[in-house]
């Protein structure tokens, strides 16, 4: 059992949860929160068994009311959900669960699968305003940081489905069917074409340059099931550390 399980059962066993849990045609809505970022990632629904298994696994496991089946998150992309925390609500009949996301929680690609907003809604009153003038320009500069790199993320998405459904004549399947060493040889290609084009001061040439280099870096990390976002922590981890003089 895993320590997430443990925790549970220190308070309640499984039996007493789901006692405590309001079943609806034999099914809770379970809403997945990131721990670290306090964003919510999605919302699919559990029956007992992937309850269970959620608890034995420590990875997030639903049913899929469309295809009458349990699925584990990230099973086949690789973008599973480390369970940090699970949770029912006062009235028993809503889970959450705090996860460590690998990758991205949506199928489109996108971080979150709660990325459509709803735009109209009214402004703020005038005694409102100028108090929350400053939340609101940081929360617009983080909302754009993020959609900067979206793409990133989209394109790690599309790579993974490649590699798992191989359609023929795509460029992405025949990298991964040439294997590791191909992918390599490109990418020391792409890594001398652009410096090339720097050399050359030639900002338009550079920008297809990288971004070629940027792809099969994607695809290097995808054949090697080394997730983006553990690239983009190690960075983070670097961008804290202390200067030195």
């Amino acid at each position: 059992m895993t320590k997430v399980s443990n925790e549970i059962k220190e308070q309640l066993s499984l039996e007493q949860v789901v006692e405590h849990i309001r079943w609806d045609e034999g099914l809770v809505p379970a809403i997945v929160q990131d721990v670290d970022t306090r964003e919510v990632l999605m919302m699919a629904y559990m029956n007992r068994e992937s309850l269970k298994l959620s608890l034995e696994s420590g990875e997030t496991w639903f049913w899929s009311r469309s295809r009458q089946e349990l699925w584990n998150k990230g099973a086949t992309s690789g973008n599973v959900q480390k369970i940090v925390s699970l949770k029912y609500d006062c009235d028993g009949d809503t889970l959450l669960v705090e996860v460590k996301p690998k990758g991205p929680a949506c199928h489109t690609g996108a971080v979150t699968c709660f990325h459509n907003e709803i735009i109209g809604l009214p402004a703020n009153e005038a005694g409102q305003a100028g108090t929350e003038e400053s939340a609101d320009s940081s929360t617009a500069s983080s909302s754009n940081a993020e959609s900067r790199f979206e793409v990133l993320a989209e394109l790690e998405s599309v790579i993974a489905e490649r590699e798992r459904e191989r359609p023929e004549g795509a460029y992405t399947t025949y990298l991964f069917d040439k294997g590791v060493d191909k992918i390599l040889k490109k990418i020391g290609e792409e890594a001398s074409e652009t410096i090339i084009a720097a050399k050359n001061k030639d900002n338009d040439e550079l920008r297809l340059e990288v971004s070629d280099l940027m792809y099969h870096l994607l695809v290097l990390l995808q054949e090697r099931k080394l997730p983006l976002d553990d690239i983009m922590s190690e960075l983070s981890r670097r961008h804290e550390r202390p200067r030195r003089d």
